[in-house]
């Protein structure tokens, strides 16, 4: 039989501090209660705190009244533990809780709430691994550009080709052949550079370690350009898929494309695992449904039900009168319009960290499967185009016209311009999800600003993502949302970007000479030299049809990236310090404290070990005071390095980190604040320094988190604010 458990006692006894009275808990007025004369205090403890091993935590409990027990009459004080806000985690090291995380302003939680109506609760930075993407789920998230384009890629070969008259049409089979094999060739470079580079290895990164810094930045530009397009151009053509099949909206085209980048924008700041759920079941509803269609026409024609056959092509629909003689350099165009296609097939590579392990195999699995996708969609349509004597036309696109042969005016046809329509649109996430990364990386190498590497509540990008979006909406209302306005402007960066990328793995292979380099650096050399031909053909075909301006974009990118890299290095020089600089800071003052006084607790917070914080520093020392630092951080490791590397310059000023699992700032800070303000004795002092800038675009490259720190803790009585300026140009 079970022993019956043991009940716990519903309160405990803690020794009363000297010198404290009962009028700091709010006594209420009972003259005739008597007065505790014992050192020790009744303390109830609520039901649901027994049985823990600390039930009245040293800080974090709030007294709530004093009460009289029914029966001796003596004096207790019933108290709640306090929310915490802060947790300790060793000694010196705090950990802000999701309370802690939260502002304390109305404003602040008012928008917090409205951000977690919108995009979801915030996730801690220790979930980023649980943010990996599946095989499956990364085919949507990664190839829905590449597979997209199936659907735009031949109707551009044929604008081009028409402006021949009808018997160059003939010409768009044997052009997509063509851009098939560059396909195959790009995708066995891709699997190279993803062996290569496991941990991610995109244009910029591989042209950056192997060519130098300026090809890297080239490539880097022509990426940020080409992703912005690509969500330009995918939103256009969906757009034009639903004016086919619904012309009375073709007056709101731009309206519909900007909403669309709008609920792209939502989608992607929730996260990419939310992003690749939502989108993963419309990616292959498209490809479902244009395989049944490319199988159903095929079908039709090989029993005759087409105007063509398997071997002959069909007349066209309608006679086309030609402009321009047929050459060679119309129909290097033409190819240059259809090698849109391969668009978004660098995607998977420059993604590799957010597969699921192992990364680098899920990742070249990923790539084998999208390649082989769209070289049947592309080629099917492109085949079935020419065996239905199909012509381009304003007002209805190629696979529009497709649908209605194949299905006929069905409830089916609709479905399917619906799926190419959802399909068009996704193919813009593809950019949302490599751009943000992309910025992060290059923010990281002092190339962009900084704030680009934030991650926002769910563990995304937050300032790539809006960046992205605000670059597609301005170039879909300047070019009213046209799909053949756009195309002369697009995928010339990205084949700037293979022609680089693959160079670099050239150079990469050569140097190190791994086991299978010569065959790797076949495929990349290869891949290389193909991609160059195509983007000089490229820049000669369409230079002067709208490609000037991708390229004057690229160059102004490019003088950018290297004027914030020289203003970060020039920062860098002059903020840095060595362990010389810190031996020479003069020692604490040593100042006479009248009886009964206490030296005033100052705390400091700081970001790095450098002549910014040192200059706080001295300033505390001069002041005589106790000093503590307090580092905010949401990297456990980094965080580590940053403590060992304090405690070995200046061991005599305690550091408190404080880590920030929601990647928070402000409300962290505030709250160790108030967790240092109990032992301050009321003479706490809050040094902030801050940076003087010279320019005011340069305050667009550095955090002002002081300044708002500084607006939180203005006007509080409790304690005292010092701000420290610290002008470099001094």
């Amino acid at each position: 039989m079970e022993e019956p458990k043991q009940r716990r006692p519903s309160f405990v006894r803690v020794k009363r501090p000297k010198g404290q009275d009962e009028g700091a808990v709010a006594t209420p007025p009972a003259p005739q209660a008597p007065t505790p004369t014992d050192e020790h205090a009744r303390i109830v403890v609520p039901r649901h705190e027994r049985g823990r091993e600390s039930p009245v935590a040293d800080a974090d409990i709030e007294v709530r009244e004093v009460r009289y027990g029914a029966t001796s009459r003596t004096p207790y004080l019933r108290i709640v533990p306090k929310q915490q806000r802060l947790t300790k985690v060793a000694p010196g090291y705090l950990e802000a809780t999701p309370l802690g995380s939260r502002p304390i302003d109305a404003v602040g939680r008012y928008l917090a709430d409205l951000r977690r109506l919108l995009i979801g609760s915030p996730f801690a930075t220790s979930q980023a691994i649980h943010e990996r993407l599946s095989k499956v789920k990364a085919l949507a998230v990664f190839s829905s550009d590449a597979l997209s384009s199936s659907a735009y890629a031949t109707e551009e070969i044929l604008i081009v080709l028409a402006l021949a008259g009808s018997g160059a049409l003939k010409w768009s089979l044997p052009i997509a052949a063509v851009i098939v094999a560059l396909l195959a060739i790009v995708a066995l470079s891709y699997h190279q550079t993803i062996r290569a580079y496991p941990n991610g290895g995109g244009a910029y990164i591989v042209a950056h370690e192997n060519l130098g810094p300026l090809p890297g930045l080239i490539a880097a530009a022509a990426l940020l350009v080409d992703y912005t397009l690509t969500v330009a151009v995918s939103v256009a053509a969906g757009v034009a898929a639903i004016t086919s099949a619904a012309p009375g909206l073709f007056d709101l085209k731009v309206v519909l494309a900007v909403a669309v980048v709008a609920i792209f924008t939502w989608g992607n700041l929730r996260g990419i695992r939310e992003s690749g759920t939502i989108f993963s079941a419309p990616t292959y509803f498209f490809i479902a449904s244009m395989g049944t269609v490319i199988l159903l026409g095929i079908a039709k024609v090989a029993l005759g039900e087409a105007p063509g056959s398997l071997l002959h092509a069909a007349p066209p629909r309608h006679p086309v009168e030609p402009v321009e003689a047929l050459s060679i350099l119309l129909i290097l165009r033409a190819f240059s319009s259809g090698s849109a296609a391969l668009t978004g097939v660098e995607a998977i590579s420059n993604g590799v960290p957010a597969f699921k392990p192992p990364e680098s195999y899920n990742a070249r699995v990923t790539l084998t499967w999208m390649a082989c996708i769209l070289a049947f969609l592309f080629m099917g349509i492109t085949f079935l185009a020419s065996r239905y004597g199909l012509v381009p036309d304003e007002r209805e696109t190629i696979v529009s016209q497709l649908g209605r042969e194949v299905l006929g005016e069905s409830p089916l046809y609709y479905v399917y311009q619906a799926a190419t329509a959802m399909v068009l649109f996704l193919a813009a996430n593809t950019a949302f999800a490599d751009f943000p990364r992309l910025s992060a990386i290059l923010a990281s190498d002092g190339y962009m600003p900084r704030q680009f590497t934030f991650k926002g509540d769910r563990l995304a990008f937050t300032n790539g993502i809006l960046a992205l979006a605000v670059g597609a909406c301005v170039l879909l209302v300047t070019f009213n949302a046209s799909v053949t306005r756009l195309i002369p402007l697009y995928a010339v960066g990205v084949f700037v970007a293979f022609t680089l990328s693959q160079s670099g793995m050239v150079g990469h292979w050569w140097r190190l000479r791994e086991p299978g380099w010569r065959m790797s650096m076949f495929f990349n050399g290869v891949g290389a030299a193909a991609t160059a031909v195509v983007a000089a053909i490229f820049l000669m075909t369409k230079f002067t049809h709208g490609a000037w301006i991708s390229t004057l974009l690229m160059a102004t990118l490019v003088v950018l990236f290297m004027l914030i890299h020289r203003h970060y290095r020039r920062f860098h020089q002059q903020v840095q310090v060595s362990e010389e600089d810190v031996a020479r800071l003069p020692p604490p003052a040593s100042m006479p404290l009248a009886p009964g006084a206490h030296r005033p607790l100052i705390v400091i917070p700081v970001d790095d070990l450098n002549r910014i914080t040192l200059t706080a520093v001295q300033v505390a020392r001069e002041w005589g005071g106790r000093i503590t630092a307090v580092h905010i951080t949401d990297h456990r490791e980094a965080a580590e390095e940053f403590r060992q590397r304090w405690e070995r310059l200046l061991p005599d000023v305690p550091l408190l980190i404080v880590e920030s699992p929601y990647r928070a700032f402000l409300a962290p800070m505030l709250a160790c604040i108030d967790y240092l303000s109990r032992s301050a004795n009321g003479q706490l002092v809050v040094l902030l320094p801050s940076l003087r800038v010279r320019h005011w675009w340069e305050r667009l490259l550095h955090n002002q988190t002081m300044l708002g720190l500084k607006r939180y803790l203005k006007g509080r009585g409790d304690l005292r604010v010092m701000e420290v300026p610290v002008d470099l140009g001094r």
